[in-house]
């Protein structure tokens, strides 16, 4: 757990590698803005923009306080659900410019808060509610699945969650402005909380307002964040500690703290490591590799893509034929690509091709958020996937699970739009780097500790890229091998849907708050 070519004959360099690769920073799934089926299905045209009346928001309840109980382990947990909204303020004019909306878990029984830990959560996207890491992963209840992270049929229900966090800390679980059901008091206001710096001072300033309100200031604090919302965890963590807030914890789940990870030969690199696993996953690989653990094979593939891999995409067409042959060769074995398919691509395979390519006798595509799941491919000569396998098996289970818990459990009705993901933010930049200021939150608090959880089967924030991310760290040495830990998962992007894999992530964050937290 601990962290650490081409021949004469052949006229494409390696370097249109580069092409490749700004494709791939391109190439999202998205899903349609709410309004997009009527308007791309139905042939009415749509009144001008100045025709149409301003939206009008549905009032937000007020705060709604309910108590519950759960058994775990035959451990009865008794807590206080707090459901509502968070003022957020102009901290120059005061005024209220959004409201965020928030569900915090407190355990009952405590004698003494201020040596209860808080956890600060948020999913990312940007543009993503948390309901993935509130319901899949973290709180006290969970959306139902399959034992390895797949969707019943519907309906869907949730259930307790035996993996829950709240017995180690109490948990808040946080709507970013334009996700779930929070919302910019006009709709112009939009841009002030949209990109990196905006989105991370409106967090800071509930997390700040929420330390006033529940007067929470003396306990140890973490914050959590998975995928763009590791991009928000790592910037808040100096942010907070220069406005005199400082994080007993950070913990990155599928991380993404800087696009440079990835970027030029650091692309096609980082990413091998989980081709590789991918087709070790779904057993296309030599006997000699299938009887290999999940670790074991994933060290291999390192060694290959950061050795004989880089070099060759580095000598470019100055490497000696033979040896593009060997690093081809090498490569077929480890990815289960066909050779030739290897050198058509000039060794430079690009995500959506693979996706389409490994099972392609097989008439199925890959997922990218979770390498592990397969969706039927109804164009067989297909080089992209028309959707995400992994993201259209869980997507649909969540939104009705979450919205029945909320009214019948939480008691909080409204009639807004929550915002799974997508349709309630504007334009956002497309390359950030948030590392420095994690690397400053250690320069002026040594104490504070780093856990990364990655999984194996995550094309979408590849875990050799952080591994990469971690390598680059401008830290003391002392921190490395004492406040930083890492773990990694047989499963993808949402580490938790896995039920073994969520009952290890409980078990590591334990670990990770009790090293966190000095004694008293």
């Amino acid at each position: 757990m601990r962290l650490i070519r081409q021949t004469h004959f052949f006229a494409v360099p390696i370097l249109l590698c580069a092409f490749a690769v700004t494709a791939s920073a391109q190439f999202r799934f998205q899903r349609p803005q709410p309004n997009d089926f009527f308007r791309y299905n139905y042939k009415e045209k749509l009144p001008p923009k100045k025709a149409m009346p301003a939206p009008v928001m549905p009032p937000a309840p007020e705060m709604v306080v309910t108590h519950h109980q759960v058994t775990i382990n035959g451990q009865v947990l008794r807590y206080t659900a707090y459901t509502g909204m968070m003022p957020i303020r102009n901290v120059t004019t005061g005024v209220t410019e959004g409201q965020m909306f928030y569900i915090y878990y407190a355990k009952e029984g405590v004698t003494n808060i201020a040596q209860r830990p808080i956890f600060f959560i948020f999913n990312g996207g940007p543009g993503s509610s948390t309901v993935w890491l509130h319901i899949g992963g973290l709180g006290p209840i969970k959306v139902a699945l399959e034992p390895n992270g797949l969707a019943p049929a519907p309906p869907y229900h949730w259930e307790t969650n035996p993996s829950t966090l709240l017995g180690a800390a109490d948990l808040v679980f946080i709507d970013p402005i334009g996700t779930g059901f929070s919302r910019p008091m006009k709709p112009n206001w939009g841009p002030k909380f949209w990109g990196v710096s905006r989105d991370n001072a409106s967090v800071a300033e509930f997390i700040r307002m929420f330390l006033v309100r529940y007067n929470r200031w003396e306990s140890p604090k973490f914050v959590l964040g998975e995928s763009y919302g590791t991009t928000r965890a790592a910037d808040l963590s100096g942010y907070l500690t220069s406005q005199g807030i400082a994080l007993n914890g950070v913990a990155l789940l599928s991380t993404i703290i800087s696009t440079q990870a990835n970027a030029g030969d650091n692309h096609y690199v980082n990413y091998f490591p989980t081709m590789a696993m991918t087709a070790w996953y779904h057993h296309v690989l030599s006997p000699s590799l299938e009887k290999l653990t999940p670790a074991e094979m994933a060290q291999k593939a390192q060694q290959f893509a950061s050795g004989e891999y880089l070099n060759a995409l580095y000598e470019g067409n100055r490497l000696p034929a033979a040896q593009r042959e060997k690093v081809i060769a090498d490569m077929s074995r480890l990815s289960g690509l066909s050779p030739t398919f290897i050198a058509d691509n000039n060794l430079c395979v690009s995500l959506w091709r693979f996706m389409t390519e490994l099972l392609r006798s097989r008439h199925l595509m890959v997922g990218r958020l979770d390498s592990r799941f397969t969706a039927w491919e109804m164009d067989a000569g297909a080089t992209r996937p028309n959707f995400d396998a992994s993201d259209a098996n869980i997507t649909n289970a969540f939104l009705p699970a979450f919205e029945d818990y909320l009214r019948t459990q939480l008691k909080y009705k409204t009639d807004r739009l929550y915002y799974v993901l997508g349709g309630g933010i504007g334009p956002w930049p497309g390359s950030y780097n948030t590392v420095p200021s994690l690397e400053e939150a250690f320069s002026k608090n040594p104490h504070m500790h780093l856990f990364v959880g990655m999984g194996y089967y995550d094309f979408a924030t590849p875990y050799y890229g952080v591994e990469w991310t971690l390598a680059h760290l401008k830290v003391s040495p002392q921190i490395l091998a004492h406040n930083v830990t890492t773990a990694h998962f047989d499963t993808g992007h949402m580490i938790y849907i896995d039920s073994k894999a969520s009952a290890q992530l409980h078990a590591d964050l334990v670990r990770f708050i009790k090293a966190s937290v000095p004694a008293r």
